[in-house]
């Protein structure tokens, strides 16, 4: 027998707050105890384990907060955590919160709850997965499509497939500095130029065959401007002031200078950068840390003063921006990125610049000013929202956000800092008692022929250069392949073409027209029943099943890669592929036509787990391959592998899924514009 006496000695840190060390008693189970105290005010920091774990309350009250649940705990609550499941114990009481705590490993509950753990933290919520809003100051090239809008289409398609409510929301950042810069080499305004290619982008994610659910275009939304200003009021009421702080000015017309109006060398990397933020490693600036900046209004080097603006201090919510980053699912990347940048003593960043493009707050300030584009856009995450609640009758406030919202960020990598390490900060000074739950997803550059997608070099692919709807899938089919996820990435037209050549034509549509005509001479165009089954076919049917297993874990939340997606996907072909040639040779074979019928029957089940599978990437492939086998997309995502109805009517032998695409139709064209910001 072993014992624990609850003695404040025997107190160390541990999770954010005091807790005694384990004692382990003996049996097969190995369970382990410990004891803690949550002070008044205080919470742990959010875990989760691999263990199973209880926490029984012996004195106070608190909240257990957990995915998208918060839930009330006084003296006698016993509370069983399963592996993996986060969790924060805090302290509402006027005393301390006593508790004690047991947990153990079961290694079969452990790889259950593994298994099921996106599904598990993402269910009943309503999820709303976001795209960052484009610069509508051009239309999207193919850079931008592989990295945020495709990622996030095929996310909501899957997470609605699973059985999920999921909503995809992006839409026209206006109010850029960017939208400026191309209002004056158009000579325009930047409201023309704005809504302009607001509808030009749209067109092309329409032709992306990527669905929105909600597309705001914040200079026209009615009711945008007062939201926005009623979210800055909440962070001034919540602290936000005025304060004077170094600024640069062009040395000619004393113009304020940020983002697109300087460039110089960054502070942090050396390479050259706009202002405000580096696109090479990511990190923000105030512009006046530059080397050798120059102004882009008069390309002289800027003059040095000050300037009084609204600032935040982010040194200051660094525990609630490393906490919150602990309950999210984040990159090793970006948990560098924020130790980077929280590494700085009394790192303070404007929240509004003088300026006459964009919305200003109502609180009285020195001289006109606007509210910055980046902190606005945590707001239009709210507001766009609400805009579905108001349209579904859904009682969901921009002003009033809540603890089962699940949101889910897909943005470039350049764009990190705002997302991760701003916005957070930015929440919990609006909505203190809001613990935003927050996912991110960022990619890297994806380049064109090994370097950096650009206009002004005469560099890029747009979307409405290639995208038509014969070549759509296949266009969703390379980038999801070569999108940059882990690292940068490199299109050209020439893989491009060979993709759709040798895998989508060679393959896919080679296995499946040969399909249909074994089909169609075998069997007179109806699916036929599997017969005698051999060792061999059940270990394929086998393979089948870990095939979908591991496909519904590379589109779900926690493992979403759709470059592995991709090359799961071409092993499932390639596995039918050799089925087929292995049986080529019995085909004739009267003797065991039962185990041929089998083996088409299994090449049917792969055609059709294929149909399943590809319709959060191919949707319109996934709908032509139902049809051809018999029968109407099923709409959800397969729980296990089925064979095709026997007696079907098979339409394969003649249906063109994919074709190779004509090569003088998809040529490098350009436009002026500066880089979107996405």
């Amino acid at each position: 027998m072993q014992t624990l006496q609850f003695e404040e000695a025997l107190f160390s840190p541990a999770f954010g707050i005091d807790m005694s060390q384990p004692i382990v008693s003996g049996g097969h189970s190995q369970i382990s105890a410990a004891w803690g105290s949550v002070p008044v005010g205080g919470q742990t920091v959010p875990h989760k384990h691999d263990e199973t774990e209880a926490f029984v309350i012996l004195s106070g009250q608190g909240e257990i907060i957990t995915d998208g649940q918060c839930l009330s705990v006084s003296t006698g609550t016993l509370v069983i955590f399963e592996p993996f499941e986060s969790h924060v114990l805090r302290n509402i009481g006027d005393q301390p919160l006593q508790f004690t705590d047991f947990y153990w490993r079961d290694a079969t509950q452990s790889q259950h709850a593994a298994q099921n753990n996106a599904d598990t933290r993402l269910q009943d919520r309503p999820i709303f997965v976001f795209s960052t809003p484009p610069t509508p100051n051009g239309d999207l090239h193919l850079g931008h499509l592989s990295g945020p809008y495709l990622g996030a289409d095929v996310m909501t398609r899957f997470l609605r497939a699973t059985g999920k409510e999921a909503y995809h929301l992006t839409g026209s950042d206006d109010y850029q500095s960017y939208v400026i810069g191309r209002a004056r080499q158009e000579n325009s305004t930047p409201q023309e130029v704005a809504s302009r290619y607001a509808t030009e982008i749209k067109a092309t994610l329409d032709m992306m065959d990527i669905h929105l659910d909600q597309y705001t275009i914040t200079s026209d939304d009615q009711s945008y401007e007062s939201g926005l200003q009623d979210f800055f009021s909440r962070l001034v009421t919540g602290g936000l002031s005025q304060k004077k702080y170094p600024a640069l000015f062009d040395s000619v017309n004393g113009n304020y200078l940020y983002e697109v109006d300087v460039h110089g060398h960054c502070p942090t990397c050396n390479s050259a950068s706009n202002g405000n933020i580096c696109e090479e490693c990511g990190e923000p600036n105030t512009c006046v840390e530059f080397i050798a900046p120059r102004s882009r209004l008069s390309e002289e080097t800027p003059r040095r003063g000050e300037a009084i603006r609204y600032s935040l201090c982010l040194s200051d919510f660094k525990s609630t921006i490393l906490s919150h980053q602990q309950r999210a699912k984040i990159s090793p990347r970006l948990q560098q990125l924020t130790e980077n940048v929280l590494s700085r003593p009394d790192f303070n960043i404007p929240i509004t610049h003088p300026a006459e493009w964009g919305i200003s707050p109502r609180e009285e300030m020195v001289d006109k000013q606007v509210i910055w584009v980046w902190p606005e856009m945590a707001y239009g995450f709210l507001h766009g929202i609400a805009e579905i609640g108001k349209r579904i009758g859904r009682d969901w406030q921009a002003n009033k956000p809540q603890a089962d919202w699940k949101i889910i960020h897909f943005f470039g990598y350049d764009n990190s800092f705002y997302h991760s390490i701003l916005y957070p900060a930015l929440y919990s000074l609006a909505f203190p008692e809001w613990q935003c739950d927050i996912d991110y997803n960022d990619n890297e550059f994806y380049l064109l022929d090994g370097l950096k997608f650009s206009t002004s070099r005469r560099h890029a692919i747009w979307g409405k250069d290639i995208l038509t709807p014969e070549t759509v899938d296949a266009v969703r089919f390379y980038l999801a392949w070569t999108r940059g996820e882990q690292k940068r990435t490199n299109f050209t037209l020439n893989d491009f073409h060979r993709c759709v050549d040798d895998v989508l034509v060679g393959q896919w549509q080679h296995w499946l027209s040969d399909l249909g005509l074994r089909i169609e001479e075998d069997f007179s165009n109806l699916t036929p029943d599997a017969g005698s089954w051999t060792p061999t076919h059940v270990a394929y049917y086998t393979g089948l099943e870990n095939r979908l297993r591991s496909l519904r874990n590379l589109y779900s939340a926690d493992g979403f890669s759709l470059n592995r997606v991709v090359d799961k996907l071409n092993a499932l072909v390639s596995d039918a592929i050799k089925l087929a040639a292995a049986n080529q040779r019995i085909r004739c074979n009267s003797e065991v036509r039962d185990q041929y019928r089998t083996s088409v029957a299994l090449e049917l089940a792969t055609a059709q787990l294929l149909a399943s599978v590809t319709a959060p990437l191919l949707p319109r492939f996934s709908d032509r391959l139902f049809k051809a086998l018999g029968g109407a997309g099923i709409g959800h995502w397969p729980e296990r592998v089925s064979l095709v109805a026997s007696g079907l009517s098979i339409e394969l032998a003649n249906c063109t899924f994919f074709k190779p695409v004509a090569k003088k139709s998809v040529v490098a064209t350009s436009h002026t514009e500066e880089t979107n910001n996405v």
